[in-house]
């Protein structure tokens, strides 16, 4: 079991958060996951682990959750998608994850199959993420979906997204329907602009529940081109692609540190989404002040 003050713990408190999210691999060799996840051991308070994102097959989030709590001692958020399970094996993921020690879940509905290298899939979609928070609530009731009563009851501390950039009524609406189904923290997908993070902290502030804000790094203008265009919910204001338009990969850096001490104050915590790049979550940590000398105490403690 971990054996310091778990990630759950540090959401109640109010604690300031960060999380980056790891890559799962497409085969049977973890080593290198591992070894990417020992680099943020004392970094971050937990890492993300996908579930097949973008619906392209990689190994079970629920296994490398296992793995890496397992081998590094470091705590998990594995992801969990209702586009691959129907009810019944939702529920037996759910068991399985919490015998194996992985705690902490991030709902999501899960990406269309079509979209990608098994277009031929089907999805499932018995629930969506509102539906797949409902169960564990009820299984940390000690009750199944159809209300039969399990052996014993769960701990799962359970998260949803949010697209800070849509601030509809029926958007904010739906997120409110989330929390009271049982999220306990809300991720966010890459935000570049602060003006639009506190129009969306304005409309959520009476949800109370920690809001860690997603921070993509940006490597180069043609990705923000990229990602502007093709992915919806990411909006990239122009002021941030003119700095890139020469700066690059470094200036994509200087933007996500300045980003982060800018909003630092008035969110819960980070979540940074490195695309591999775990060299980029520790320069990042690196160069925010506070956030440095927090993690060099734990480093130290951990020593």
């Amino acid at each position: 079991m971990l054996k310091n003050e778990n990630l759950c713990t540090k959401l109640k408190k109010r604690k300031f958060v960060v999380t980056a999210e790891i890559s799962t691999p497409k085969g049977v060799d973890i080593t290198k996951t591992i070894e990417e996840a020992r680099k943020l051991k004392g970094i971050v308070d937990a890492l993300n682990i996908t579930d097949s994102p973008m619906a392209n097959m990689r190994m079970s989030p629920i296994a490398v959750a296992h793995l890496l709590q397992d081998h590094l001692n470091i705590e998990t958020i594995f992801h969990l998608t209702c586009r691959d399970r129907n009810l019944i094996g939702l529920q037996s993921e759910l068991l399985g994850a919490y015998a194996l020690g992985v705690r902490n879940i991030l709902a999501l509905t899960g990406d269309d199959p079509s979209h990608g290298d098994t277009p031929q899939a089907k999805g499932v979609y018995d629930v969506d993420s509102i539906g797949l928070l409902k169960i564990i609530s009820a299984f940390n009731r000690g009750y199944d979906y159809n209300g039969n009563k399990l052996d014993s009851p769960t701990e799962f501390c359970a998260g949803t997204t949010a697209n800070p950039s849509d601030l509809r009524e029926e958007a904010i609406e739906k997120l409110k329907v989330k929390i009271e189904a049982g999220a306990e923290f809300i991720q966010t997908q890459p935000v570049y602009d602060e003006d639009i993070l506190f129009k969306f902290i304005e409309k959520i502030k009476n949800f109370n529940v920690p809001l860690l804000v997603g921070i993509l790094p940006l490597k180069s203008y043609k990705m923000a081109v990229n990602l502007n265009e093709k992915v919806p919910g990411i909006d990239i204001p122009e002021k941030v692609l003119e700095r890139l338009k020469d700066g690059g990969k470094e200036e994509g850096i200087n933007i996500a540190v300045e980003f982060i001490k800018r909003i630092r104050s008035e969110v819960g915590g980070i979540h940074i989404m490195p695309l591999g790049s775990t060299d980029a979550v520790l320069e990042i940590i690196s160069r925010v002040d506070d956030l440095a000398c927090d993690f060099k105490e734990n480093k130290v403690q951990m020593n």
